[in-house]
């Protein structure tokens, strides 16, 4: 979820350049700002765009919130593909650490997981994102499989989640900060937990996406 998204899945002219000024300034002042100090009349003084249109088309700042950050399920991300499932846990973490972690990046992560726990509206959208985010992560998953790495029926998310979960526990929960090693425990931890099948559906089936 970057500051400023410009490549996105939909391509329009004067409506689509309005919608993105609109929204990349929302995330520009919520990373700034916060949540709690965020006006739809910044956002109208920031992004050029007459706050009669914000208020139309979002209707408030909380509105304007959740759509930016939905904006993050339109960027371009791949997963990554370094040959091995703990490789690609590990670069799935590493990206986290970096983005909740770097002077100038981390705020608005930040400030975007307390937006969501202040407005209902966030918490829809952060989730919409990262639900993007599983299904997508889900194809390392996939190439395991098909490489023999884990077995057959191993979720296609649990162990994205399972790797990611310390990183978040360390930033948000315990405070005591995280690192690029402690990143790379939880993506050994999360892959041989699924070499193991302690992810694969009792059934022997592959567990549903959520959504």
């Amino acid at each position: 979820m970057a500051t400023e998204i410009s490549g996105t899945k939909r391509p329009g002219g004067r409506t689509e350049r309005t919608r993105l000024a609109a929204l990349n300034a929302t995330l520009e002042l919520l990373g700034e700002r916060g949540y709690a100090e965020l006006t739809v009349e910044a956002v109208a003084e920031r992004s050029g765009v007459h706050k009669t249109t914000l208020y139309r088309r979002w209707e408030s700042a909380e509105g304007l919130v959740a759509a930016a950050l939905l904006l993050g399920a339109e960027q371009e991300w791949a997963v990554p593909d370094t040959g091995s499932l703990e490789g690609d846990l590990r670069a799935i973490t590493l990206e986290l650490v970096r983005y909740f972690t770097t002077p100038g990046e981390r705020e608005l992560p930040t400030a975007s997981i307390s937006a969501a726990f202040l407005s209902p509206r966030a918490a829809d959208a952060l989730r919409e994102f990262y639900v993007d985010r599983h299904a997508r992560s889900a194809a390392a998953v996939a190439r395991a499989i098909e490489r023999g790495e884990v077995p057959p029926g191993t979720d296609p998310v649990e162990p994205v989640r399972v790797a990611c979960g310390p990183v978040f526990y360390r930033l948000f929960v315990s405070r005591e900060g995280v690192t690029p090693q402690d990143a790379g425990v939880a993506a050994a931890a999360a892959a041989a937990a699924a070499k193991a099948g302690v992810f694969t559906a009792t059934d022997g089936g592959t567990a549903p996406l959520p959504g």
